[in-house]
């Protein structure tokens, strides 16, 4: 970022998405995880498509923050770092991947952000919260096949938002 006005054009359009995202999740928590998860995925998707790696990367890393905050993210705390994580591999496969085909891109995004979260929350952290059995399973669910659907949901429709996005803000 060389000038101000790139810089201001930066902040203004992170902060935007974020408060989109974070607004977006409030409203469709009471739709459930699949239309909640492909808006959040649509967002972050629009946000490094739209506006590059680095607006992708600041919403990725705190819409799980604010989300937990405002309580409309997970139940618990030590799971929101891996949902940070999982968003930041989703932004920048989708940012590296999608320059070749953005198909492609967006598609592998989705696999890995599924994959780090299965294996980091339902596989490695829920264990270890020593639940009861019954909820152990209902918050594994959530970190499984749901996760790659609700990527895939919202990537393929980002593929078709961010160019009219692009267009309109120039």
């Amino acid at each position: 970022m060389s000038s101000k006005s790139e810089k201001a054009r930066y902040v203004a359009c992170t902060a935007v998405l974020l408060a989109l995202l974070v607004g977006l999740q409030l409203v469709t928590k009471a739709f459930g995880q699949f239309v909640t998860g492909s808006c959040v995925n649509l967002v972050l998707a629009v946000a490094v498509l739209c506006c590059g790696p680095a607006s992708g990367l600041t919403v990725a890393l705190l819409s799980p923050f604010f989300a937990f905050l405002l309580g409309i993210g997970p139940a618990f705390i030590q799971i929101v770092p891996f949902i940070a994580l999982a968003n930041a591999v989703y932004v920048l496969l989708i940012h590296f991947l999608g320059r070749k085909n953005r198909f492609a891109g967006l598609g592998a995004a989705a696999v890995c952000k599924f994959a780090v979260l299965y294996l980091l929350v339902a596989k490695l952290l829920v264990p270890t919260l020593g639940l009861p059995d019954a909820k152990m399973s209902v918050i594994s669910a959530g970190f499984s096949w749901p996760q790659l659907v609700t990527a895939l949901i919202g990537g393929l429709l980002a593929a078709e938002i961010a160019p009219l996005v692009k267009k309109a803000v120039k």
